[in-house]
């Protein structure tokens, strides 16, 4: 820098040919705006895509169903008196006097019913529901064998072959591995799989036993030959090209698009590659392992079954898969390629998802296991006037008002729920037809929390949004 403006203050200097060298250095700014103008810019904001933002708005419902599915199934017969609903409710996150307005939110999921013999309201999971979970543990259990190739691969990406147990425990559902895949997927293919303890650090390893060549192929590789195939587009722009697809409303200028050719172009080392040969201090080895970084979170959001992953569990792999330290700055500046959505949880979570593998917000190529996971989706969404409901049996109230019960009058909150009365010999001074979609969409006074696991946490990255 200082020999350059000591140049620029000789050639002012001069005497003979002012304007000349005022032209030279007009031409040098020029020259090195437009050479950082033809780099893809290391921060950017977030374009918001709706139709991804609206997909997370559902997975939050979900998230909370599933908790509540969780903790119905926990009980004896796995059914849950409504007097014991809030208490324990809280333990999950919801507040007080929620989970009843929750569960009539959904009455396609949850079922209200009175017991035959103590004769006080209950709550359990409905017919539907339980198909729902049927179903998708017999395609969790079909696809165990993929399940095997997809860890395999998972092992491959990691530069030492080994990767931390609980990170891949935190990880299991995004990847569709049983909830007991210690057992039914690593001990029981020990030709596959090693597990052990590490010395110094005490934590248990899945280590992979031997890499397969023929693993070694991403899935960006299948994507740019099936281009080719149907396109016929030029061998050499696409050789290590992403499909890139920017969401609406995403500015581009003319340079941008200038260094996005420039980085099409670029060659890098494949993530199941080993670099440790090579020397990686030079500027062009640089530029390969960050382009070498894209295609690892590409190729691990292609082993999920969702092609989707929150950036929190990501980062478990950070140091195994030498991914940058500011994956959130990382991932904007490819925009093109993945979505970095915030909805869902209050800006809690980052979900990052695999731009190409969706089109107007469905997967492009579902499996049996995503099929049933939407099920459950098709039951939230579903309207509650379309319900099968006893109306002699469960009302919505939302005044607070008193109710009958046996002959004994009753508050709502003295009952620990607030929302359900029963009504006596089928009739009811109140409200004679149910409520229960007054509001269906009121989530946001919820301070509910889903994280899967309290034990996650980022290795080495602090993530805000």
């Amino acid at each position: 820098m200082h020999s350059f403006l000591g140049y620029s203050t000789k050639l002012l200097k001069s005497e003979s040919t002012p304007f000349k060298s005022f032209s030279v250095i007009h031409n040098v700014f020029q020259w090195r705006s437009m050479s950082q103008s033809t780099s893809i810019p290391k921060k950017q904001q977030r374009v918001r895509d709706h139709g991804f933002d609206d997909y997370m708005e559902v997975e939050k419902k979900i998230r909370k169903v599933l908790k509540f599915q969780d903790l119905i199934l926990s009980q004896p017969s796995s059914m849950l008196s409504i007097s014991r609903l809030d208490g324990l409710s809280r333990r999950i996150g919801f507040k007080q006097l929620e989970a009843g307005r929750f569960i009539l939110k959904f009455p396609h999921v949850f079922e209200i019913f009175e017991h035959p013999v103590q004769r006080i309201l209950y709550c359990r999971l409905s017919r539907q529901a339980h198909l729902q979970i049927q179903q998708e543990n017999q395609a969790l259990l079909a696809q165990v064998p993929e399940s095997v190739i997809r860890l395999r691969k998972l092992l491959m990406l990691s530069n030492t072959g080994r990767l931390r147990l609980e990170h891949v425990r935190i990880a299991r559902k995004e990847f569709g591995f049983p909830d007991d895949f210690e057992l039914s997927v690593v001990l029981k293919y020990p030709q596959f799989f090693r597990l052990f303890d590490a010395v110094e650090t005490r934590n248990k390893y899945i280590e992979t036993v031997e890499k397969e060549p023929k693993l070694a192929r991403c899935a960006i590789e299948s994507a740019r030959e099936r281009e080719y195939r149907e396109k016929g587009a030029d061998a050499e722009n696409i050789r290590f090209s992403f499909l890139v697809n920017f969401p609406p409303g995403f500015k581009i200028g003319k340079y941008y698009k200038i260094a996005v050719w420039k980085w099409q172009r670029l060659p890098y080392w494949s993530p199941y590659e080993d670099v440790s040969k090579y020397d990686l201090r030079s500027l062009e080895a640089q530029k390969r392992m960050e382009k070498r970084a894209v295609a690892t979170i590409h190729e691990l959001l292609s082993l999920t079954i969702e092609k989707k992953i929150t950036l929190e569990k990501i980062a478990h792999f950070r140091l195994a898969m030498d991914l940058p330290k500011k994956l959130k700055e990382f991932l904007l500046q490819h925009q093109g390629i993945f979505y970095l959505s915030t909805r869902g949880n209050h800006g809690k979570l980052h979900t990052v998802f695999l731009r190409e593998a969706y089109k107007k917000g469905e997967l492009i190529e579902p499996n049996d296991l995503y099929l049933a996971r939407r099920k459950l989706a098709e039951l939230i969404l579903l309207s509650p006037r379309k319900a099968k409901v006893d109306k002699a049996l469960v009302t919505y109230r939302r005044d607070g008002e008193d109710y009958e019960m046996d002959g004994v009058k009753r508050n709502f909150v003295d009952n620990g729920f607030d929302g359900f009365a029963t009504q006596n010999n089928g009739k009811h001074g109140g409200e004679s037809e149910p409520h229960l979609d007054s509001d269906i969409d009121d989530d946001g006074a919820s301070d509910y929390s889903d994280q899967d696991d309290k034990s996650v946490r980022v290795e080495g990255d602090r993530l805000t949004d």
